[in-house]
């Protein structure tokens, strides 16, 4: 029976990969992806502190600006 490989037993692999190669896996990966997502988000849902947020969504881009003339 074949080892799983692990993200770090994957890591220096793709860090050897030239550009190039580097876009060929992103291509492969995302065309794949669509049919997996749903059930890796069945498995592992997002948390709820993952998109919440204490601020008023929009206050961030409104500080600092009050000198700007």
């Amino acid at each position: 029976m074949s080892k799983s490989l692990t993200a770090d037993d994957l890591l220096p692999l793709v860090a050897c990969l030239t550009p190039q190669e580097r876009i060929r896996l992103l291509r492969l990966l995302s065309a794949g992806a669509g049919a997996h997502e749903r059930d890796i988000y069945r498995a592992f849902p997002p948390a709820r502190e993952e998109f919440s947020s204490d601020e008023e969504p929009l206050s961030w881009d409104a500080e600092g600006w009050e000198d700007a003339g």
